[in-house]
């Protein structure tokens, strides 16, 4: 693509108000859907979290990994269960999903990051128990908890340990596992996970990369600006639902809770984290306390 050297330029300047305001912020991206899969867009992802740091933010990111386990499960023969939006995990399929988020998934993107010049580490919640959990119950339609098996609700984040790797220029890659009081893992939703870890650490913005532009009305048009109260609406009348639920509920617990700004952006869209961090277009949908 030759973009003419005087656009670039244009481009460059239209960044620099969003650099000056965001320097030294930290900001929490949820890397999931397309944007893991497509070798295209793992290597914009990569390109773009190094340059947010070498600018001057700190990006943190939290990543999920449900195809990869998927795959994984259907080779060793088991087949992936979800209800409400989580998925169903027996000890069997905490070791795969252990061994997919915190290993393959997680390694691939510290070192895509790390091949583009960023200095990125690995973590799950089990290095220094900074994810402490407990074990998570849903509410069936007659309010009877059923049970998922090793599924998390998150009790505590210690935020000491992603500060110190910020302190020292290291860009935090996190896999959402958490940690029971026995030393038991849990699997945690990656947007709760996500959302959490925003609140935490007081984070300036908390990104959601999905596979849709954003949060879509019942016509299927995307709605660019919400306030809590819109959102709760949209819970209400049925437009958010399924897989939608956990992220936009974790989205909303952010902006409740002192995260400036909560984004849902299409993580489709080459280099979708710089338009929506550095220029004035912004891609998907941004969710506000007020």
């Amino acid at each position: 693509m030759n973009v003419p050297a005087a656009e670039k330029a244009l481009v460059l300047a239209e960044a620099l108000p969003y650099i000056r305001r965001f320097a030294g912020k930290t900001i929490v991206i949820k890397y999931g859907g397309n944007a893991m899969t497509d070798d295209a867009l793992k290597e914009d992802f990569a390109k773009d979290v190094v340059l947010l740091k070498l600018v001057g933010m700190n990006p943190v990111v939290v990543h999920g990994g449900g195809p990869q386990i998927n795959e994984l499960l259907e080779r060793v023969g088991k087949e992936g269960r979800f209800i409400q939006g989580m998925r169903v995990t027996d000890s069997e399929t905490m070791d795969v999903v252990e061994m997919v988020l915190g290993g393959l998934v997680n390694k691939e993107i510290v070192s895509l990051i790390n091949k583009h010049g960023g200095k990125a580490v690995g973590i799950t919640g089990k290095d220094s128990h900074f994810i402490r959990a407990k074990k998570m119950y849903l509410k069936s339609a007659d309010e009877e908890p059923i049970d998922i098996g090793q599924v998390g609700e998150i009790q505590s984040i210690d935020p000491s340990l992603v500060a110190l790797l910020e302190q020292q220029d290291f860009i935090p890659v996190v896999a959402p596992i958490g940690v029971g009081p026995n030393g038991e893992a849990y699997n945690i939703n990656a947007d709760l996970v996500a959302g959490k870890l925003a609140e935490t650490l007081a984070a300036e913005k908390l990104i959601l990369m999905t596979n849709t532009p954003g949060v879509l009305d019942k016509n299927g048009e995307l709605l660019t600006g919400l306030s809590a109260k819109q959102v709760d609406a949209l819970f209400d009348d049925g437009t958010i639902h399924g897989g939608m639920l956990p992220k936009i509920s974790s989205a909303l617990d952010a902006a409740r809770n002192g995260v400036n700004s909560v984004h849902i952006i299409d993580g489709r869209v080459s280099h979708a984290l710089l338009l929506e961090i550095l220029t004035d277009a912004g891609v998907g949908t941004m969710i506000r306390a007020h």
